[in-house]
């Protein structure tokens, strides 16, 4: 998980968004921050200097001394779309790379994805819930899904559907996850 409590500078300027508004914001050089979690894609950092925290991607990892993950997976192309299973398949990886900026489980394990369907021409219907309907990351998570998905070879487009129906409870969390919050 990479939790830490050291301090660091921001090395160059970076893009970051506000957790949990969802605004956007260019962080500059040389502020001091706290990784807080690095999971997924991207790191939560702890920035007073911007109310609390904000979630910057992996792109940006240098920024904040760290790293670009390698990828296991071959990078995706025009020439090489998946399609059916293949496709759902990579669906279901790319949600375990999608993390709660406070919670260091991903959205698969906390179980709050209750559907995904390939449908005509690989256009992707995904039904999810949050953890409530006042989830501080209701303005950042979604967005955040749909456009991992988006990024998957082969998919023609995204339909996200937020639902509260059935309510999340911590029932739906995996045994993965409720080892990992101590629960």
């Amino acid at each position: 998980m990479n939790e830490s409590t050291e301090w660091i500078e921001l090395s160059r300027d970076c893009e970051a968004v506000l957790v949990p508004a969802g605004h956007t914001v260019l962080i500059p050089k040389g502020t001091r921050a706290v990784i807080t979690q690095a999971l997924g894609s991207s790191y939560t950092l702890s920035v007073p200097d911007y109310g609390g925290l904000v979630r910057i991607s992996e792109r940006d990892a240098d920024a904040v001394g760290q790293e670009r993950a390698e990828t296991t997976e071959a990078p995706a192309s025009s020439e090489d779309p998946l399609e059916g299973d293949e496709l759902e398949q990579r669906i279901w990886t790319e949600l375990r790379t999608c993390y709660d900026p406070e919670i260091p489980v991903d959205i698969y394990e906390l179980g709050l994805i209750y559907k995904v369907e390939v449908r005509d021409a690989n256009a992707i219907y995904l039904q999810m819930t949050l953890t409530s309907p006042m989830c501080p990351v209701a303005e950042t998570l979604p967005p955040e899904v749909e456009h991992k998905v988006a990024g998957v070879s082969g998919v023609s487009g995204v339909e996200l559907e937020l639902v509260w129906e059935p309510p999340w409870n911590p029932d739906m969390m995996s045994e993965a996850a409720r080892l990992t919050l101590n629960m």
